[in-house]
């Protein structure tokens, strides 16, 4: 791995608190991601499932996760099962985790290789009563993959069809949710990372060139500074392409008097940062373009106040939208009429600004956390607002990344990242 060792102390705590929610006498497993194929003999990067990783640290293919709290002997609480490596392997592929490396990474003790697994399992399984199984429960999950995990649950169930079954997610749901602190420094890394490269950028972009020159100067900064590279699919999106949500082509030349849009951010340790910044090719902004750029500037501002322990997801969304249709009405791209006969599922503002405005953040870029639950102390989330005007051949969005607090305003891990209009123009001109 590129980025630096995480001490094993998260990882124990981590496991500490999932085994702390599990029903008496219970054994929950989580598995490792598959490497996935393209064709021939080509594979895709190894990308590690994070539950396994937030719970063992463990950032390697073919590895298992065994939890069993009340085992009758304290070596069989926690286990962990990797593939036996070799020095052919480690010719071929490279240095894989040895048993004493294992537990230097997740602070586990017992550690079997692979092929130990189902002997143990069926071990643990005549002492347990219920097993937690991990299913993928996320409410943007899309999943037409047989993954690992599934494989596993299918075979599991047919194994032992008489014991109890339980469901990790939802515990992973809530506890992945509430950073500890480790993680938020993970975070603020990745945010680090992620203003080097938009610091970059601010010399660098000029009318003509390519939203493709402007990902590779973005990769670049990340992965000499340790990164994976980008936490997501970058958004570089010059002119009208802005108003396309998700435009992730990035093929396009930058044309002068343009404005474009970044929605690009580092990753670093599996943490994610996900930022999105607009700026003038041309190193000024239009009188109109700066109007339309503060009004969404102020609302991520305003929208950020909210994020508060207490505070319901599907209300703070509701507020946003009183405070972008002020914006719009001032912009004068609605007006009262629209308002007064606007359609509650669909307000006015929709047209001008059709998404979400945050969302939970931290190993995923879209993060565990359950929306109907109430915010709490040490959640990270994004604050995202957008005006996009086809008409006008240009869309502007603004984000940050921001910590919950127990009291006052969230704490903004993109604090040190240009944001205001004049800024930008003045580093871009420099």
């Amino acid at each position: 791995m590129k980025y630096h060792q995480i001490n094993s102390a998260l990882f124990i705590k981590n496991r500490r608190k999932f085994m702390a929610e599990m029903k008496p006498n219970s054994v929950a497993v989580f598995n490792s991601n598959d490497i996935y194929p393209i064709s021939a003999d080509s594979t895709l990067p190894f990308a590690q499932h994070r539950d396994i990783f937030y719970l063992s640290g463990v950032d390697q293919e073919e590895s298992v996760l065994l939890l069993f709290p009340d085992a009758p002997y304290e070596h069989q609480r926690e286990i962990l099962f990797l593939r036996e490596t070799n020095d052919h392997i480690a010719v071929w592929e490279g240095e894989k985790l040895t048993k004493e490396r294992a537990f230097q990474v997740s602070g586990i003790r017992t550690v079997y290789w692979l092929q130990d697994f189902h002997k143990i399992l069926n071990e643990m399984m005549t002492y347990a009563d219920t097993m937690y199984i991990n299913t993928n429960e996320h409410y943007r999950a899309t999943v037409e993959t047989e993954t690992r995990e599934a494989r596993f649950v299918k075979w599991w169930k047919e194994r032992y069809p008489a014991h109890n079954v339980a469901k990790s997610n939802p515990i992973l749901q809530r506890l992945r949710s509430v950073k500890e602190s480790e993680e938020i420094d993970l975070i603020q890394h990745a945010c680090d990372i992620t203003e080097k490269g938009f610091r970059r950028l601010l010399g660098f972009v000029k009318p003509n060139v390519t939203e493709y020159e402007v990902e590779a100067e973005l990769a670049h900064e990340f992965i000499r500074n340790r990164s994976k590279g980008f936490a997501y699919t970058p958004i570089i999106a010059s002119g009208n392409n802005a108003n396309v949500l998700h435009y992730i082509e990035n093929n396009q030349q930058c044309k002068e008097g343009d404005l474009l849009l970044l929605d690009v951010a580092a990753e670093y340790a599996n943490y994610s940062s996900d930022m999105t910044r607009t700026i003038p090719v041309s190193g000024r902004f239009t009188d109109r373009q700066k109007a339309v750029y503060n009004a969404v500037l102020r609302v991520k501002n305003e929208a950020t106040k909210m994020l508060t322990p207490g505070t319901l997801w599907k209300q703070y969304h509701v507020e946003v939208g009183k405070i972008m249709t002020s914006e719009l009405l001032g912009l004068g791209l609605i007006d009262k009429a629209d308002v007064q006969n606007e359609n509650p599922e669909w307000p006015a503002y929709k047209k001008y600004f059709m998404h979400g405005t945050s969302h939970h953040m931290g190993l995923d870029t879209h993060d565990y956390g359950l929306l109907h639950e109430p915010m709490k102390p040490n959640m990270v989330f994004t604050v995202e607002p957008g005006i996009y005007i086809p008409a006008e051949k240009f869309g502007i969005r603004l984000e940050d990344n921001v910590v919950v607090q127990e009291k006052g305003e969230p704490f903004n891990l993109m604090r040190n990242i240009p944001v205001e209009a004049d800024e930008i123009e003045t580093l871009m001109n420099e």
